[in-house]
């Protein structure tokens, strides 16, 4: 036997080999714990067809990028696995696993045509769902490699990659209805599997994330703790935030539920809608959330527009024209579908926050937080000089009551407190000089950074 002289070369070569391999797993570099984000973001874009709002990941090994349709209230990540999908770190969630329980699986089962990603023997299932065309299957639940940005609040940061993140295979039949290009639905849904706890689990930060949809193009998803920070002014919009408790429904409002489910999508609780500061007659039972689940308030990305109950409809909107009959210069107009009532804005000055129309407030919970909603979160411009608002008649009897929409809440930023189940809404961000499309996607990256 040689001597430890003669050996410790050679020893401490192969700790140099070993660590390594280690700290290089596909070309990503393994974190410390120091170095862990305290925050990820990701870049929206409103797609201009269908008004979905849209981010991309990186998923599987080797990367690939993914376009996905935000859905706010989805419960998790989905993807097309029928087509293309090759990764040599895919694993799919084993019957009776730990993987399964944390989803709340309830189905498991074998599958005779693979083994592929999305089909495989002894595996458990959830149900992927597209809610724009409110369609849902069965589909494998699986893990693999997702690489997002972190981010200072300023400036996105290094890439940094969590291993086996939770998804969900979707069938191609579910793309139907979704922007062109997009692969599945990126579900923010406050759910254990829903992308904003998956991440904060993995990254050890806060349960929270904030919205922030562009009216034009551009927007930004925040996913962990503050600040935001938009250009030119280099305001922090998180320092200025109203809030609001948030609210369990106890029955699951998704296209397609297991039995007991809660549902995952974030409710507010309205109490009042004034229009010119006068309080919309409204039944205050629909404002509530009764023991099967229907009624309440709610906050949607896949709804491009408010959606109300017809009695809420009709009493908001008569008081509406009502308001708008002080505006001579913008007479009413036939209606223009979607949108049932519609003006002529010829006459109407331009405005920063849109055009100058009646403020409508909506009362929360202890009726001493409202948000306002200006003339650009309620009008929608369909044409030259004629102006619709943007509020949706929902029928008699909808499974909730009010759907707050994607468009009435564009330049607002919304930050979803899950740990402490509340939301903090800024009002238009037009009045700090900037918008949701101003924040600095000019990269300060320096190396691929992965959380193990």
């Amino acid at each position: 036997m040689g001597s430890f002289s003669t050996l410790f070369p050679q020893i401490l070569f192969v700790i140099v080999v070993l660590s390594s391999c280690s700290a290089n797993i596909h070309g990503q570099f393994i974190t410390s714990k120091a170095s862990r984000p305290k925050s990820l973001v990701l870049p929206l874009t409103k797609d201009p067809s269908t008004g979905q709002h849209i981010t991309e990941i990186r998923q599987r090994t080797p990367l690939v990028p993914l376009k996905l349709t935000v859905d706010l209230g989805g419960r998790s990540l989905w993807v097309d696995c029928d087509r293309n999908y090759v990764s040599s770190t895919y694993r799919p969630a084993r019957c009776r696993s730990a993987l399964c329980n944390l989803a709340n699986s309830r189905s498991c089962g074998d599958c005779f045509d693979g083994p592929k990603p999305g089909c495989n023997n002894d595996t458990c299932s959830l149900l992927p769902d597209n809610s724009v065309t409110k369609t849902s299957t069965s589909g494998e639940l699986a893990t693999d490699v997702v690489a997002v940005e972190s981010t200072d609040g300023k400036n996105p940061g290094d890439t940094v990659t969590a291993p086996r993140l939770v998804f969900t295979c979707g069938s191609t039949f579910l793309l139907e209805g979704l922007a062109n290009g997009v692969s599945g639905m990126a579900g923010l849904g406050r759910d254990p599997v829903g992308l904003p706890s998956q991440f904060a689990s993995a990254f050890s930060f806060s349960r929270r994330f904030a919205l922030c949809l562009g009216s034009s193009s551009k927007g930004v998803l925040f996913i962990g703790e503050g600040p935001y920070i938009f250009q030119p002014t280099g305001v922090d919009v998180s320092q200025n935030l109203h809030y609001t408790p948030l609210f369990i429904n106890p029955v699951s409002t998704a296209s397609s539920s297991f039995e007991g489910e809660k549902s995952v999508e974030y409710f507010v609780g309205v109490t009042a809608i004034k229009v010119s500061r006068e309080a919309v007659p409204i039944n205050p039972a629909l404002l509530q959330i009764d023991s099967q689940g229907n009624g309440g308030t709610k906050i949607s990305t896949v709804d491009g527009y408010t959606v109300m109950e017809t009695s809420i409809y009709r009493a908001f909107t008569n008081a509406f024209t009502k308001a708008m009959a002080v505006y001579p210069g913008a007479p009413r107009l036939a209606s223009v579908a979607p949108f049932e009532f519609c003006f002529d804005s010829t006459n109407l000055p331009v405005t920063r926050v849109g055009p100058p129309i009646p403020g409508v407030d909506i009362v929360f919970q202890d009726e001493t937080v409202s948000w306002t909603l200006f003339g650009a979160n309620l009008m929608v411009e369909v044409k030259k000089n004629v102006i619709c608002l943007g509020v949706l008649d929902g029928g008699l009897n909808p499974r909730t009551s009010i759907v707050i929409g994607a468009h009435q809440f564009e330049d607002n930023l919304l930050e979803f407190d899950i740990a402490r189940s509340r939301l903090g809404f800024s009002e238009t961000l037009i009045y700090r000089q900037t918008t949701c499309s101003n924040f600095n996607f000019t990269s300060t990256a320096s190396t691929t950074l992965q959380v193990v």
